[in-house]
Order: C-alpha cells, then structure tokens, then sequence
C-alpha cells in the first residue's frame, strides 16, 4: 500500500492534481476523478486501486481528446485511431475509447462513408474511383465502400463539377474548354470517355455547335 502525502494543483490549462506518495511524485489525475473518487491526503492506495486510477484518467483524457478530433467533422476509425496514437495514448486505451465511441453513436465507418460520398457530390464532385480510394485511405472496409459507391453516377458527377468550374469562367475556344476543363475532371477521377462526353455537353449549352 502507499500513502498519498500530498494533493497539487498542477500548471498549465489543464485541471490535473499532482498525486505525491510517499513524499515523491508518483502521477497525475484529472481534477474530476480526483473529486469522484475522494482522494485525500493520507488515503492508501493498492497498486490496484493505482492501476484503475491512472488508467481511467488515460482512458478519460483519449475520449476528451477524441471528442474535440470528431468535433471538426466526421471521422472513419482509423483515421482516429492513428490520431489518437500519434498523441501518446497506448493502444489498450485507444481501444477503450473506440469502444465508448461506438456506443455513443460517434463512430461509425458505414454512417462516415455516406457522409464523405454526400459531401464530395454536394461540395466537390468527383468520379466513384476517387471516392473509392478517398475512403480505402481513410482505413474504410472495402465491403463498407462498395455499399456506399454503388449507386454513383459519373455521368451526373462529372457534369455537376463542370458546371462548378465554368460557372467562374467560361471559355470562348473549345480547345481552350477542352484542356482546362478535361485536366480538371481527370484530377477528379473521371474516364475518357465520361470526359470527352461532358466538354462537349457543356460547350453545346453555352450555344455553340459542335466542338
């Protein structure tokens, strides 16, 4: 058994409580699990009782920590998970923290994949392809992103980013449109043949014959 000696405030914006055994620093607690667990000074701690106290508070800390990383937007689990990592958390608590997650509803590769394909065709419109190899980076289950790509069209897609992209210019020279507008649409994943289809979709709309 030790004998907690000593309770202080540490610096910094963090609430943490510096735990001193013995006469000697020995870890650190958030100022909330020191309050719900009642430590005081004099108190006798097992190594178990330590054990749990610590690895609660890590456990604590990932999920606050995990809390603020989703909170900018939605994220696959290992985009989290190699985030969480980078941030010093051992794997035993980043484990723990997805688990809490899942429960809360905040991590789910399915309901993040039809997020990241929504937001591409609302915001940046690109082929299946490259929403394909978006999510496998992103640590998704192939079975997971076959589910979520199935049903795009690069047709519709393609054409949709074109009228994004000359709605802030608009070429009077079809070889002009074709170049700028065709490397656009290939850095977006789109075949040839989808390509060559939507210049000359968009070129016939802005009333001219064919290219």
């Amino acid at each position: 058994m030790s004998r907690i000696t000593d309770l202080r405030t540490g610096k910094g914006r963090e609430k943490r409580i510096n735990i001193y055994l013995g006469g000697r620093f020995a870890f650190s607690l958030g100022a909330e699990v020191v309050a719900k667990e009642n430590l005081q000074v004099g108190q006798e701690l097992s190594d178990n009782q330590i054990e749990l106290l610590t690895g609660g508070d890590q456990l604590q800390r990932c999920l606050a920590a995990a809390y603020r990383y989703l909170g900018y937007r939605p994220r696959s689990e290992s985009e989290l998970r190699e985030r969480m990592q980078r941030r010093g958390f051992a794997a035993e608590t980043v484990d723990a923290a997805v688990v809490r997650l899942r429960e809360q509803h905040l991590l789910d590769d399915e309901a993040f994949a039809q997020f990241w394909k929504e937001n591409r065709e609302s915001f940046g419109p690109r082929s299946q392809w490259l929403t394909r190899l978006e999510l496998k980076r992103m640590g998704v289950m192939n079975d997971v992103i076959e589910q979520v790509v199935v049903g795009m069209d690069d047709e519709e897609n393609a054409y949709r980013a074109a009228l994004q992209k000359t709605r802030r210019w608009a070429p009077a020279d079809y070889q002009r449109l074709r170049r700028r507008l065709g490397d656009y649409l290939r850095r977006r994943g789109f075949k040839y043949e989808v390509i060559n289809h939507t210049v000359e979709k968009i070129w016939q709309e802005r009333g001219n014959g064919s290219g």
